[in-house]
């Protein structure tokens, strides 16, 4: 059985064929640019093989209703050639076969809790720190979705005490965390990109105090049995995770009572991912054989 995966991304956009259980066959990888240059570029690389289904994987922001006249369309993004863009129909026109769609950190987030970190929990938070910070969030093993879907990344934020940088890189808040502590954040701040930066660099443990900030907010509301930690600046330095442990349980105060808040349960509670760079693909390929199963004969 092959699935199709589309990883649509702001600045790349990767077509795969495989499927969950034995991962990607092919793949291949596109520049974000119009939609009616890169689309036909999509559909001709997955024409190409005998795809059953298509799980897609998006920048957003994403109508994500199924009675929404305009679902599946990616609505008010920054980049304006895909505004209002309808994705999921047009691939559906082009391909004629079942389809899902959901956020890019959604579908990572499915991947890590059916074959990664989250296995064997029911509820818990992806998120991904790089040039922005977006979350997925599953309760009872299933993504997220509400008046819109979740943003994490945008959640206001304390400005720290100290912090040099007067106001964050984010265009519509001034101090969320995607605007005080992404990558671009960090560069705007200090003047050089994270992977520059020494271990001993003021930046880290800012930026540390940032995301435990969201952490302890996160436990606070969704109540996580876990917390997934991912993306380019945690791949860069992966000494903040033991920082954001320590200062989400500092933040805390106490107040949650388990074992997983606790200095020794902390360490399986915030964690890296386990798939690391394939989480994006595998829940686009999960995502694809759901669509497929749920319209097999019998599937409720």
């Amino acid at each position: 059985m092959l699935i199709g995966a589309l990883e649509a991304g702001g600045t790349n956009m990767t077509a795969s064929v495989g499927n969950p259980q034995r991962g990607v066959m092919q793949r291949a990888s596109f520049p974000t640019a119009a939609p009616e240059a890169t689309i036909p570029q999509i559909v001709e690389f997955i024409r190409a093989f005998d795809v059953q289904a298509l799980g897609i994987g998006s920048f957003g922001p994403l109508d994500l209703n199924p009675a929404s006249p305009t679902y599946g369309c990616i609505t008010g993004t920054p980049k304006k050639e895909w505004q209002d863009y309808p994705l999921l129909p047009a691939l559906r026109e082009a391909l004629h076969v079942p389809m899902a769609i959901d956020t890019a950190t959604n579908v990572s987030a499915l991947a890590e809790h059916r074959l990664g970190a989250g296995q064997g929990t029911r509820n818990m938070l992806y998120l991904t720190v790089g040039s922005g910070i977006g979350g997925g969030i599953l309760i009872d093993g299933k993504p997220v979705h509400g008046l819109v879907h979740p943003e994490p990344g945008h959640m206001l934020i304390v400005p720290a005490e100290g912090d040099p940088m007067e106001g964050g890189v984010c265009p519509f808040h001034r101090h969320c965390l995607e605007g005080l502590a992404s990558g671009p954040a960090m560069e705007k701040r200090w003047g050089l990109p994270a992977k520059l930066m020494m271990d001993d660099h003021p930046a880290w443990a800012l930026e540390a105090q940032y995301l435990a900030q969201m952490c302890a907010n996160m436990i606070v509301t969704i109540s996580p049995e876990i917390i997934v930690l991912g993306g380019e600046v945690m791949q860069t330095h992966p000494a903040l995770y033991p920082m954001i442990r320590e200062e989400t349980l500092r933040l805390l105060g106490g107040y949650v009572g388990s074992q997983k808040i606790t200095p020794e349960g902390m360490a399986a509670y915030i964690v890296p991912p386990k798939l690391g760079m394939n989480a994006g693909v595998t829940g686009a390929l999960l995502l694809g054989a759901q669509a497929l199963e749920a319209e097999q004969p019998g599937s409720v």
